[in-house]
């Protein structure tokens, strides 16, 4: 790899780690000095129907997207499939509190998980286990709708250690070729539920079989190990030896067939401006569409992506700023 082109009077230049899934510096310098509403600008090759809309609080907007699609599902009595990441109580408990409020009948609605946690062994962790995705998922969206309004438990769908090499075909075929709606925001790596950018899923001769690849068992990247230390559910406090190796997760074509997506960049470290999406979201949205950021494989597609005003923050090198 050829070294970065920088100003040799003030940087140093360097070839990251062999564990940085995307090393092009030149490249990340471009993207990270696009701030604000200059991130909405679309790149000749994006897709016609990508769309970036930077704005103060995305929450409101899926929690409405996300609301809109279950009352229709009532209103038409008719089918409605919802792939969702996880943990997301700050998303499903007003949620469900809004299907409580106006008495919406969830009874069409089929969940979808898009990952759940595993061991060294691939084993996937059970619905019990308190820092698992199934378990926050029927917790704080499912179990918080009125047991009259709920939909069928056998209408939540996740993976397991049974069913996980054959999920995206479950996925195709009760959602009768993709779902309505793929809820979604990227990791650390910019992946997309746990498509990492490792071997599991890099290992293929061209990008058309990248996109087609099925639900599997994942070893995941050091840095989402680093990214998931720090959520709440393993205490924020650094603690990797407590955050799984593997997990279980959706492929490609799960976000390939999905009828509609929306994806959401506003994570932020605890409410403060550290964030480790906000270098994540340029490359997603103004990188190159390729593997080693599997989120960018959105721009070759129909999406509504939201970026908050605090990932869209101009950033650089701080000399007085610690941690």
């Amino acid at each position: 790899m050829n070294l970065p082109k920088l100003d040799p009077a003030t940087d140093f230049a360097f070839i990251p780690g062999d564990y940085v899934p995307f090393k092009d510096r030149e490249l990340c310098e471009r993207v990270r000095k696009m701030s604000g509403k200059e991130l909405e600008k679309r790149e000749p090759h994006h897709h016609p129907d990508f769309k970036i809309k930077v704005m103060m609080n995305p929450h409101p907007v899926l929690i409405g997207t996300l609301f809109n699609k279950i009352k229709e599902s009532d209103v038409l009595n008719k089918k409605c499939s919802l792939l969702l990441g996880n943990p997301e109580p700050e998303t499903y408990i007003p949620l469900a509190q809004l299907i409580n409020y106006h008495r919406v009948n969830c009874r069409n609605v089929h969940l979808f998980a898009e990952d759940e946690w595993a061991d060294q062994d691939g084993n996937v962790a059970p619905e019990s286990y308190k820092g698992g995705f199934v378990h926050s998922l029927l917790k704080y969206f499912f179990l918080q709708i009125d047991e009259d309004l709920r939909m069928p438990l056998e209408n939540v769908h996740y993976p397991t250690t049974k069913n996980v090499n054959d999920y995206s075909d479950i996925i195709t075929e009760v959602s009768e070729g993709g779902v309505d709606l793929l809820s979604s925001s990227p990791g650390w790596t910019g992946h997309m539920a746990f498509i990492d950018p490792v071997d599991d899923f890099t290992n293929v001769k061209d990008y058309d079989e990248y996109l087609h690849q099925k639900s599997r068992i994942v070893t995941l990247h050091p840095l989402t190990i680093a990214q998931n230390s720090l959520h709440g559910v393993f205490g924020q406090s650094g603690y990797v030896a407590d955050v799984p190796p593997k997990a279980a997760t959706i492929g490609p074509i799960d976000v390939l067939n999905a009828k509609e997506r929306v994806e959401v960049h506003a994570l932020q470290t605890c409410c403060t401006f550290s964030s480790w999406q906000r270098m994540t979201s340029r490359l997603v949205l103004h990188g190159p569409v390729t593997p080693l950021v599997p989120s960018s494989m959105l721009q070759t597609m129909k999406v509504q992506v939201y970026v908050s005003d605090e990932i869209a923050a101009p950033f650089e090198c701080w000399e007085k700023v610690g941690y």
